[in-house]
């Protein structure tokens, strides 16, 4: 079987990690990898975004299967170029991604099918924005609508704030055309899920769920970024927590889709918040979540493979059994110094060669050369992901391994799953530490 990855990030290196696994004698291949993946593929020299030049290539390169891990390129209609020519390849059409790539287009669709979220209300002026931003109040939530590779959101705790981002949005144009357009909702409160549901158009099967951690800072603090870590499973998703998103968010999203001429194939990922009321989506992305990636993969026991064939394939999963590994898995993102603002480049490496084991897996994003010599090339360089039985074990060798890494400027969050830690290292009723 010959494999095509799509993308260069952590989470395809997390893609590619688990499918050698699932079939290692397959032949795989990336565009453009990065230091992680190129000792585990064979490169193709042709960016993520060149639709036409990729599906020439896999044409006359016979693929028996594309995987597509960043958004972009799914916003801009690679499936469906590729199924014109009737290339097998995971992931939504065009249209169908539109439940990402237009954060206006997904309120509307949630609206239509009463699927829970947040008050909300879409603009285009910026006056008009500023207006209902005085008459709301704050805390309150300004999203670009487009695509701003995961940084879109911005929570406003002032009015003042919140002025400040629709400026830096509209005005300013700080996420280019994904900011001409922005969503102002309500502020919400609870804590956060990543669901990840492989979908066929129609049904669909759940992977375990995991919690990401977008600040900069620890304490969720700072910035937001792509990502500073991740952990699974999530203590607060619950079976009975579960079933609520399969029945009333992922099911009526799959159906007002399919209504809307926009079947969703592929991984649907919904970001909810447990609140008192109930869950309530945050947002929609049309991939893999990165770094939720990185801890929901190394979790799963049964075949990845087997799920996006067969959608790739237009076939069910209906009878797909997913099983997981017991225990968790904690990922800690290392940064360059400066991110999610500017940051430098070429920066060289320090890789302890014994940190890679069964129990900890390096998934590079922002590296480029080779093991003898690596250096940065992103803002996020790589994630340390720990798997054990526990997420205290998981979250301390997690933190460990990424102590041992260096480079000029490095930094990560020492708190991924602070949460967790709170409600799993509790000693039992009547016992004291």
């Amino acid at each position: 079987m010959r494999i095509l990855i799509v993308g260069n990030g952590g989470r395809e290196h997390a893609l590619l990690w688990k499918l050698k696994l699932d079939a290692p004698h397959a032949e795989f291949f990336a565009t453009q990898p990065n230091g992680g993946m190129a000792p585990l593929c064979q490169g193709v020299e042709i960016p993520a975004t060149d639709k036409e030049a990729l599906a020439d290539w896999a044409t006359k390169n016979k693929i028996d299967l594309t995987v597509v891990g960043p958004e972009g390129p799914l916003a801009e209609g690679i499936v469906d170029r590729f199924q014109e020519l009737d290339l097998p390849i995971f992931g939504p059409t065009q249209a169908a991604a539109s439940i990402e790539s237009s954060k206006a287009y997904a309120k509307d669709l949630m609206q239509k099918a009463s699927i829970p979220t947040a008050r909300h209300r879409t603009f285009s002026e910026q006056t008009a924005a500023e207006k209902w931003v005085h008459e709301l109040g704050a805390p309150i939530v300004v999203k670009a609508s487009g695509l701003a590779a995961g940084k879109g959101a911005v929570v406003c705790m002032t009015v003042e704030a919140a002025l400040e981002a629709i400026r830096s949005m509209m005005g300013d144009m700080a996420f280019g055309e994904a900011g001409q357009e922005i969503i102002i909702e309500d502020f919400m409160e609870g804590e956060e899920i990543s669901v990840f549901a492989v979908c066929d158009g129609k049904d669909f099967v759940l992977l375990p769920p995991s919690q990401d951690h977008k600040r900069a800072g620890e304490g969720d603090t700072g910035l937001n970024t792509g990502g500073m870590g991740a952990y699974a499973p999530v203590s607060i998703a619950t079976s009975e927590v579960m079933e609520e998103a399969a029945t009333k968010v992922i099911a009526p999203t799959l159906e007002a889709l399919a209504a809307d001429g926009a079947p969703f194939r592929g991984l649907l990922y919904a970001g909810l918040m447990k609140t008192e009321d109930g869950l309530k989506v945050v947002e929609f992305n049309c991939r893999f979540g990165d770094p939720e990636t990185q801890v929901v993969l190394p979790l799963m026991k049964s075949s990845l493979l087997d799920l996006l064939v067969a959608v790739a394939q237009g076939r069910s999963v209906t009878n797909i059994v997913v099983e997981t590994h017991s225990g968790c898995a904690v990922a800690t993102v290392l940064a360059s110094g400066g991110y999610p603002g500017s940051y430098a480049k070429g920066k060289p490496i320090y890789l302890p060669t014994e940190l890679d084991s069964d129990d900890l897996v390096l998934f590079h994003a922002g590296t480029a050369g080779t093991a003898d010599a690596l250096v940065t090339s992103g803002g996020r360089v790589l994630a340390v992901t720990a798997v054990a039985k526990t997420f205290a074990e998981a979250a301390e060798a997690s933190r460990a391994g990424a102590s041992q890494i260096g480079f000029e400027g490095a930094f990560y969050r020492a708190d991924i799953g602070w949460r967790e830690r709170g409600r799993v290292d509790l000693p039992p009723e009547g016992e004291t530490v």
